[in-house]
């Protein structure tokens, strides 16, 4: 039995390499096929990969404001299209059971204006004046501290290179003076637009004037709670939206989903790479078969079973 083993292994390996001989023979047709799976593979990686980079993109916010709870108006599905609350609502967040702290900040879209006289849209970000909770994680020049100083902003890498701006230069935010004190380093956003950063009370003075301008309640669970179970205890007891920091980020993906085109876009792609590269690798392969019947024929006479030429057909 040990040899009669042996001698089928050793048997089943000289068909394979005879499998691969006849590949190789015709080389014109082997890189047709290789070039036929090698073109849809790079297709189908390369617009998967965007589309994994633009879905990144939408939720970069979240990350950028790295707190383990967000509130919000009941009415916002995902993090881009922030409505404003009522100044209570971060009182209402604190007295629930298991928060242990909660602080609103600001989030809005404005034009600010160079020393060279060009409007520039930006997102601008104010931060609890007395926390600073969701500040840069890491800083490229300048002091976080700084930022409480008059007419103190921060501004992201992004903005540093593309407006050509540096610790020290001004600018105005709403026909208001605001000066540079620090860059950050920040993820793009999906919008294409660069931070800003300031205190919460700079902020307010910074966006058109109107009664409500808290955009988000950043909260955090007390030691040993579930985040999601705390979420869950405000939206019940405030009627308000709250939300773990990673559903929300994937509220924001699901949103992107199901209301713009860009899944259709990039599937249609990935579908076609899929496609032709199934087509033309498809229609090589059988013609490669097709001139190696005489070849299979001779095996077939030879007593080689259907179920070892399947394996080096597949080889």
């Amino acid at each position: 039995m040990g040899k009669s083993s042996q001698s089928t292994q050793n048997r089943d390996k000289g068909m394979s390499r005879i499998a691969l001989k006849m590949l190789f023979r015709d080389k014109t047709r082997y890189l047709v096929l290789l070039g036929a799976f090698g073109f849809a593979t790079l297709l189908m990686t390369q617009q998967a990969g965007i589309f994994c980079g633009l879905m990144r993109w939408t939720t970069a916010t979240v990350r950028q404001i790295d707190v383990p709870i967000w509130v919000m108006h009941p009415d916002v599905e995902q993090v881009n299209e922030a409505k404003p609350m009522e100044d209570t609502d971060a009182d209402k967040v604190r007295s629930v059971q298991g928060v242990a702290w909660a602080v609103p900040i600001t989030y809005d879209f404005l034009k600010a204006k160079l020393a060279s006289g060009d409007y520039k849209q930006i997102v601008l970000l104010g931060l609890d004046t007395a926390t600073l909770v969701g500040r840069p994680s890491e800083m490229i020049s300048g002091n976080i501290n700084d930022i409480r100083l008059p007419d103190a902003v921060l501004i992201d890498d992004l903005a540093a290179q593309r407006f050509k701006l540096k610790v020290g230069d001004r600018m105005e935010l709403n026909d208001k003076e605001a000066r540079v004190v620090g860059i950050f380093r920040a993820e793009r956003n999906f919008t294409g637009l660069p931070y800003f950063m300031t205190t919460f009370d700079r902020a307010v003075q910074y966006i058109p004037p109107q009664r409500k301008v808290v955009s988000y309640v950043l909260a955090a669970p007390m030691p040993g709670q579930d985040p999601r179970a705390v979420a869950r205890r405000i939206a019940e007891q405030t009627e308000l939206r709250a939300r773990a920091s990673d559903d929300f980020g994937w509220d924001t993906i699901w949103w992107t989903f199901n209301n713009t085109g860009i899944p259709v876009a990039f599937g249609t792609t990935v579908l076609l790479g899929f496609i032709v590269g199934i087509a033309v690798a498809g229609q090589t392969f059988y013609a490669f078969v097709m001139d190696n019947l005489k070849n299979l024929a001779t095996f077939k006479a030879m007593g080689v079973e259907n179920r070892l030429m399947g394996r080096m057909l597949l080889l």
